[in-house]
This record gives C-alpha cells, sequence and structure tokens, in this order.
C-alpha cells in the first residue's frame, strides 16, 4: 500500500511491485470475484501439506484457511494499479504536504518519550521515523486501516494460487502470515492490509513482521498494530541493519554547488571546493562523507550522506528517499527547498487542498473524503475533471492550475 497514497531482504515490498508486477498482472486471467473455482480447492489441499511441513499447525490451518476463499479482486486491482505520471517537484509537494506536517508535529507531541527512546537505542532521528509514518499510514490513522485495508489472507492466498509469475515469493509469504497467527502475535481478523499483504503503522510484509520485527514494547507479542512502539522501533533497526544507519549523523543537505561537480567526498572538502549549504549554515560534521546529486538540472542540489541511502533501503526510489528526507525536517521545523525545481509551482495549503476537494466532489468527482490528504481517490477525480475540463497534461496533480480552473467554475 501506501494507503490510498501513500519487505523482505531478497525482495523489497515496493522492488515487488515495481520489478514487473503490473507486466504480470496483464497475464492474470479475469476473474470473478465471486466463489472460490474448483482450481483454487486443489491447490488448497497441496499448500496444506507443504504448510504443515513447514511447522504451521493443524489448529491455525483449520482456523484460517479451512473455509477461507480467495479475495478475487486483487487481479482487478493489479491490473488497475493507478499510473500517475508525476515530474519529482509534484511527487515532492503530494508528500511533502501541509496535512503531513501538521499531523507530523501532533504525532511527535504524543511519542515524544518513544522517540527520545528510540533515538537513544539506535540513534535513528526522529525526522525520518515521523515521515515513514506518515507516508505509509498516515501516523497511524484508522481511517487507512478501515477505508484502504482488506483482509490479508484472502489476498494472499488468491495470489498464492494463481498469480502467474511470483506464486512462490506469494506462498512463502501466506506461510507467514500463517506462522504469526501460529505465534499468537496476531489474529485473522486483526491482519488487514494491501491488497500485496502490506501491513501496519510502517506497512511490513509478512515476512518483515515475522523476521525483522520485536517486541519493543514489552507485551510479550510483536505486532504493527495498535501501539506504534513495535512499529517505529523495528523500522529503526531495519534502517540500521539492513540500511547500515549512522548515529549522529543527518541524511544530508540542500546546498549551493558551483560548476559540474560529481563524486563523494567529505563535507569539508565539498565545503573548499565551493560547495556550500543553502541555508548558509555549515556542515556540522566536516568529515563525514557525502554524495552530490542534482536530480534535475536547474533545481536544488544536495549532499547526500550513508542515511539518505539508509532510508532507500526502505524503498529503492530515489525520488521516495528524498521525500521522506524533506518531510522529516519539515515536521521539525525547517522551510521547504530553498531553490525551486524547474517549472515547478508551490504546495498548496491544507486548506487549498480541501477547497480544492470539496470542489471537486461538488462538480461529480468523488475524492473519497475532504480532509486535505491527497491519495488515489483524490488523484483520479483531479484527473478526470482535467479531461473534462480540457486541462492538460491530466496527469493527477492538484495545484495551483486545478484549483484555479475550479474557481472559475472548471
Amino acid at each position: 500500500m501506501t494507503q490510498s497514497d501513500s519487505r523482505p531482504h531478497p525482495m523489497t515490498r515496493r522492488a515487488l511491485l515495481r520489478s514487473g508486477l503490473g507486466a504480470a498482472a496483464l497475464l492474470v486471467p479475469a476473474l470473478p470475484a465471486s466463489a472460490a473455482p474448483a482450481e483454487f480447492e486443489a491447490w488448497r489441499d497441496g499448500f496444506r501439506n507443504r504448510a504443515l511441513a513447514k511447522g504451521i499447525s493443524q489448529a491455525t490451518w483449520t482456523r484460517v484457511m479451512a473455509r477461507l476463499e480467495p479475495d478475487m479482486t486483487v487481479f482487478k486491482e493489479m491490473r488497475n494499479q493507478p499510473e500517475f505520471k508525476e515530474q519529482l517537484w509534484q511527487y515532492i509537494n503530494r508528500r511533502v504536504s501541509d496535512w503531513r506536517v501538521i499531523n507530523g508535529k501532533i504525532a511527535l507531541q504524543k511519542n515524544e518519550a518513544l522517540f527520545t527512546r528510540i533515538e537513544k537505542d539506535f540513534g535513528v532521528e526522529r525526522g525520518t521515523l515521523l515521515a515513514l509514518w506518515g507516508v505509509e499510514s498516515a501516523f497511524g490513522d484508522p481511517l487507512v486501516q478501515q477505508n484502504h485495508m482488506r483482509p490479508v489472507f484472502p489476498a494472499l492466498a488468491a495470489l498464492a494460487w494463481n498469480e502467474p509469475r511470483r506464486k512462490a515469493y506469494w506462498e512463502t509469504e501466506l506461510t507467514n502470515a500463517l506462522k504469526i497467527v501460529d505465534r499468537g502475535w496476531s489474529t485473522p481478523e486483526e491482519m488487514r492490509g494491501s491488497w500485496a499483504g502490506a501491513m501496519g503503522h510502517t506497512q511490513w510484509m509478512p515476512e518483515v513482521w515475522l523476521n525483522v520485527g520485536f517486541d519493543y514494547d514489552g507485551d510479550g507479542k510483536i505486532n504493527p498494530f495498535g501501539r506504534p512502539d513495535d512499529a517505529l522501533g523495528s523500522t529503526a533497526r531495519y534502517l540500521v541493519n539492513r540500511g547500515k544507519y549512522h548515529r549522529g549523523e543527518h541524511w544530508g543537505y540542500e546546498v549551493r554547488a558551483p560548476g559540474n561537480m560529481s563524486g563523494s567526498r567529505s563535507y569539508a572538502a565539498w565545503q573548499a571546493a565551493g560547495v556550500t549549504r543553502a541555508d548558509g549554515q555549515p556542515f556540522p560534521q566536516p568529515n563525514a562523507s557525502a554524495q552530490l546529486w542534482i536530480p534535475v538540472a536547474g533545481g536544488p542540489a544536495f549532499l547526500l550522506g550513508p542515511n539518505f541511502y539508509s532510508v532507500k533501503s526502505y524503498n529503492p526510489a530515489m525520488s521516495y528517499a528524498l521525500a521522506i528526507c524533506h518531510l522529516g525536517d519539515r515536521i521539525l521545523g525547517a522551510s521547504p527547498f530553498l531553490q525551486p525545481f524547474p517549472g515547478s509551482e508551490r504546495a498548496l495549503t491544507l486548506a487549498e487542498v480541501q477547497e480544492m476537494q470539496k470542489r471537486l466532489t461538488a462538480a461529480g468527482f468523488d475524492t473519497g473524503g475532504t480532509d486535505g490528504r491527497v491519495g488515489n481517490d483524490t488523484m483520479k477525480a483531479i484527473r478526470d475533471f482535467q479531461a473534462k475540463a480540457g486541462l492538460t497534461p491530466a496527469d493527477g496533480y492538484g495545484g495551483l492550475k486545478v484549483l484555479a480552473k475550479l474557481r472559475q467554475g472548471g
């Protein structure tokens, strides 16, 4: 998932979705969202033997799988994954939104002691975890769980049975999910997630829950739902162990970089070469290393330290890592990027996003709510409005131009 927005070690959740699953969806036959076909029963019989051989108890098997019907709608979800072609500045604006900055500050106030403990135990900056939490599940908002999540066992069973290219992967994840129930860490009813099986505050796949998660709140269970302690503590440990997070280092900085420069060197060496922080402040750790990155010619430049790439281990997209790192800074009080991206426009305020959603809804384009959060429902409504109003490109991005057109009456 990430919520309507919005990892196993061999293949992260998002790497899986980016690595050909869309192509695989084209191979999946169109199946009715009704009762399970007879072929599923035959597969379930065979899977039962494999699951029991891997240690799943008969009691858990009976409880979860005996009367389960596959969620056939997952194949439609696979075929119809929304494709919104965003420029980097649009991607950043949508994720580093007023709603997330405001609610990130509230989440920090409510969980100050937890973030202080995590920083002491793991050295992971609170801004990074707040941003991950905000992007992955809107800070654990129960409405995300209610409106955008589904029972994972029927979904994983359907994929394990009939997704043609990664049947072994999905069957392994289904087995992992059964192990979680077997251990008493959760119940089938609680285990709701995306159509691909990602669950909880920081969107764990079953393999991550089983092998990376740990009991940070000391209640005897490992759980990404409910209190955020296990999810955030485990995510911090993930960033340290798998992402090689460096305690005490910031992810990087927006900089001014003269001429054609590239490579990796210490902050002190970069400064000697004429690279300075965009805000004019000194680099606090001049001997730490960083790599220069200019994602778009003429746009902001960045020196990226190891912790930027630690975030990237959570999702392999550079755009995702930049959005997370920037959102974390914004929640903690930093300003927007000082150098604009070419052709960009400022992000809408929370009030402007809500106004846009209300106007779209009134015009017959359902945004799925008017709370100031922009997810796939709002983006689809925007794209449909753009197409009807003759706005090009019809890219689903809700910015100042869309809002101005709505104010004109469409």
